[in-house]
């Protein structure tokens, strides 16, 4: 008899602390004004950019090496994802306002098949080049975990920034314009 009620205020208490520690979350995400799927990854950011060399969907061979000294935006996607056909769009508007600027743009298409992701190249008309990584090595060494991802990768070579989820228009001006600094 004494176990039992020794138990059911255990269980309470634990419930209790349960109940507390969600209302807790639930109070930090409503008083939080930072958009968590934006931040997610943020220990990338500072670090050097990790090197790769792809073969584009139309035969030539980029490397981020290849490329240093200049802003580069690299945004890992795949044709069967909504959130990377929301930003394709704007994507493209922003790299042919940007080439003449000297911002590299670099598309990276993961888990994909070829004729899907061209078919996407060609629907949303995307004229920067894009590269399937059919290994993965890439968006492993870049942490990818989920579709669409942005890196901002300034002209020392370093993430400046990486954005998960469909990308807004304040943010991608933004964030090109700090690693064009």
């Amino acid at each position: 008899m004494e176990s039992k009620r020794i138990y059911k205020k255990l269980m309470f208490a634990i419930a209790a602390m349960v109940f507390i520690g969600f209302l807790g979350l639930l109070v930090w995400g409503m008083l939080n004004k930072e958009p968590i799927t934006g931040l997610s990854g943020i220990t990338m950011v500072n670090r050097p950019a990790p090197d790769f060399t792809l073969t584009t969907f139309k035969g030539n061979t980029i490397s981020l090496a290849g490329l240093k000294g200049k802003p580069i935006v690299i945004n890992f996607w795949a044709s069967w994802c909504p959130p990377c056909r929301i930003e394709a769009p704007l994507l493209e508007r922003t790299w042919r306002a940007y080439k003449d600027r000297g911002v590299i743009f670099i598309g990276v298409d993961i888990q994909d098949k070829e004729e899907d992701a061209l078919n996407y190249i060609r629907e949303f008309d995307i004229t920067y080049p894009n590269a399937p990584d059919p290994t993965g090595e890439v968006s492993i060494d870049y942490g990818v975990s989920g579709l669409p991802v942005t890196f901002f990768i300034s002209r020392k070579g370093e993430i400046v920034r990486r954005w998960v989820g469909a990308i807004g228009e304040k943010v991608l001006i933004s964030s090109i314009r700090e690693i064009m600094e």
